[in-house]
């Protein structure tokens, strides 16, 4: 037992910067990184115990971070991105806040934060795959509050083909990111 607790001492001493660094570099907020670290540490003591051996350590240290780090951006009850809105509905009263009920509002602390980031980055990458016009379309009228109406007048393209674009990009941010937000909350 003695010699178990000396070999977890070193271990926690050795990866403990380490480990630090990678968690704070994740969550902002020092106070939760180190809730995290702490709690890391302690299911490694639990762990240590068991009659396995933990083959690497440090993956193994880096994997249960990851996890933690995830549980704390989870919700209580699951949620998932609104939908886009379906054909027939009154596509033209669309308010453009798809974009806006995906994200994590921006005031709600550094979780929210940290979540609203990396779906942000998810958001660029999806919005890179789409064809052109579909991305124009829900950029000009989600970022840029663009109505349909002056799109239409302004392109010569028809409202019911940008209504049509901005519904396929939806569609497509909506499957590609739902993944990610699952993780999140």
């Amino acid at each position: 037992m003695i010699e178990q607790n000396r070999r977890l001492a070193e271990i926690v001493s050795r990866e403990r910067n380490r480990l630090g660094r990678f968690i704070r570099r994740r969550v902002p907020d020092s106070g939760e990184a180190e809730d995290i670290l702490q709690d890391v540490f302690s299911e490694l003591v639990e762990a240590y115990r068991l009659p396995e051996p933990i083959e690497q350590v440090g993956a193994w240290l880096f994997r249960v971070a990851r996890n933690r780090i995830t549980d704390r951006f989870r919700k209580k009850r699951e949620e998932s991105l609104p939908l886009a809105p379906a054909a027939g509905e009154d596509e033209e009263e669309d308010d453009g806040d798809w974009l806006g009920q995906a994200l994590p509002a921006l005031d709600g602390g550094p979780e929210a934060s940290l979540a609203r980031a990396v779906l942000l980055e998810a958001i660029s990458e999806a919005l890179d795959e789409l064809p052109a016009n579909e991305r124009e379309v829900f950029i000009a009228h989600e970022l840029e509050g663009k109505s349909f109406k002056d799109m239409a007048l302004r392109s010569g393209v028809k409202l019911n083909t940008l209504l049509t674009w901005k519904r396929r990009a939806v569609r497509h941010l909506r499957l590609r990111l739902q993944a990610s937000y699952d993780e999140l909350f």
